[in-house]
């Protein structure tokens, strides 16, 4: 698999692909159909095949949506896994990096069409409108954005949101601290534009890395190859100097400049709200576009849960990328982790550990708080037991609230790693700067071989009842346990 088609085919397959065939407006009316579509958990993904305005065009909305199961396909693994077994695989897929394999550039699919100079016009592709607010259409959401250290040559790969500004122009936010903002800076400060590329239209595997923190000296190429398991096919521009993925859909290529900017956004966030109000932003300068024939542009809705295309695909890249940087580290008992994709995705960090000594469940909060996978923005972290599943928020809010000791469980980090775009940090300018809680919701250390006996169902009695779940007259299935009482006597 090496495209987004090659992925839609399988997401097809799996029935959870819908083809959109009547006429949808890009203006507020698609991401609306994608809002109410997206509140069945699980719900499918939407491929827009008539868009008004656009003929040949079409436009794929939340590919990852709320859906494991297209999740589990872009990581290269069958569906139908349960939330952490997927997350543990992704962390182990994470220890893998494969680099690039750089391919001719007459025989990369994305480059059966260029257009150069005075036949560059990005407002030729069905970019969407999605909030009533917004500054205008955004063709950069599901995105990724390459640039690369002007002083190592390291390629790095981000997603970041993109307005569309003219037929050769489009805006070029970032958040503070973000690689490509660094990037730029640097070529800015050796007196050069900062070449840059922008990919609508991914292999989604290619998306979630490039919304995933990843060391700053690696490149995100590197760490897709490792989770597909096979080098992801690049070429080299004549225009930019950038490495560009063969198979994407849509490419744009241009400069920024550290002195032309324009006015950009506001634009409806992953938090849902509206991010930071419009102002003068950096844009690209697009010098050439490059797609496919019948390209499909991908987008993604940034809105609250569960409609929210990051928060699945944010949730579990975190998740494993936390889990990772925990193990780099050398932290024992980690059981599983989790990010809650009602959180905005990116909101809350669950980790949960087989306690070992006294302080390990502080140790793990204050890592899992602060690693490069779990600094950004992230709010809550919360450390629970072996016995509680991570992913369960009724399993984690129990042990909150029968394990916790506010007075002694709880410490707050100041002056943490925030973003523009929280809207519960006033007034906007202190929005680089956040906190983040750490709650200890793991049975006290000290006590743990006293602690009160959890009432748990006794095994062989569990399975007896389960295998005559229909004779009693409930349907389906019986929900599946799996702590059980350790001393059993029945």
């Amino acid at each position: 698999m090496k495209s987004l088609n090659d992925w839609l085919k399988k997401v097809e397959e799996i029935g959870e692909l819908v083809r959109v065939k009547a006429e949808v407006d890009p203006v507020l009316e698609m991401s609306t159909v994608t809002y109410l579509n997206g509140k069945e958990v699980g719900g499918p993904t939407l491929l827009f095949e008539n868009v008004k305005g656009h003929p040949g065009h079409k436009c794929l909305f939340n590919p990852f949506g709320s859906s494991l199961n297209r999740f589990a396909l872009a990581i290269r693994e069958e569906p139908n896994k349960k939330p952490i077994e997927l997350v543990n695989i992704l962390k182990g897929k994470m220890n893998k990096k494969i680099a690039p394999k750089e391919i001719d550039a007459a025989k990369a699919p994305v480059n059966q069409n260029i257009d150069i100079g005075d036949a560059v016009d990005v407002t030729i592709f069905p970019a969407p409108h999605m909030w009533p607010h917004d500054g205008g259409k955004y063709i950069g959401t599901a995105d990724s954005v390459i640039t690369m250290d002007p002083n190592t040559g390291r390629v790095n790969l981000g997603t970041y949101r993109q307005m569309i500004e003219g037929t050769q122009q489009v805006g070029y936010y970032s958040s503070p601290g973000k690689d490509t903002l660094l990037d730029r800076e640097l070529w800015w400060a050796k007196g050069k534009p900062a070449p840059v590329a922008a990919v609508y239209g991914n292999d989604p595997l290619m998306f979630m890395v490039s919304a995933t923190s990843f060391p700053k000296d690696v490149s995100e190429y590197e760490y897709a190859g490792g989770i597909a398991g096979e080098p992801i096919e690049v070429f080299k521009s004549d225009i930019t100097g950038l490495l560009l993925p063969a198979n994407a859909e849509i490419i744009i290529e241009g400069f920024c400049y550290p002195d032309k900017n324009a006015e950009e956004g506001p634009f409806g966030e992953f938090q849902g709200y509206y991010g930071r109000p419009g102002g003068p932003t950096p844009y690209i300068e697009i010098k050439a576009i490059r797609y496919r024939n019948n390209p499909v542009l991908t987008s993604a809705l940034m809105a609250d849960w569960p409609s929210n295309e990051c928060g699945v695909m944010w949730g579990m890249a975190k998740a494993a990328k936390v889990w990772q940087d925990l193990d780099l580290m050398g932290v024992p008992g980690i059981k599983g982790v989790w990010s809650p994709p009602e959180a905005a995705g990116w909101g809350w960090t669950v980790v949960s550990i087989e306690q070992r000594y006294a302080g390990h469940a502080a140790q793990v909060g204050a890592l899992a708080a602060q690693c490069m996978g779990g600094a950004y923005f992230s709010k809550y972290i919360v450390v629970v037991d072996e016995d509680i599943d991570p992913s369960n928020l009724s399993d984690v809010i129990w042990a909150m609230a029968t394990r916790s000791r506010p007075a002694q469980s709880i410490d707050i980090l100041r002056e943490t790693w925030s973003t523009y775009l929280d809207p519960s940090l006033n007034p906007a300018e202190i929005r680089p700067w956040g906190s983040k809680i750490i709650i200890n919701a793991c049975k006290e250390f000290k006590y743990i071989n006293s602690w009160s006996k959890r009432t748990r169902l006794s095994k062989p009695v569990y399975k007896k009842v389960a295998a005559r779940w229909t004779e009693l007259g409930l349907k389906g299935q019986a929900p599946e346990i799996e702590v059980f009482e350790e001393d059993d006597k029945y």
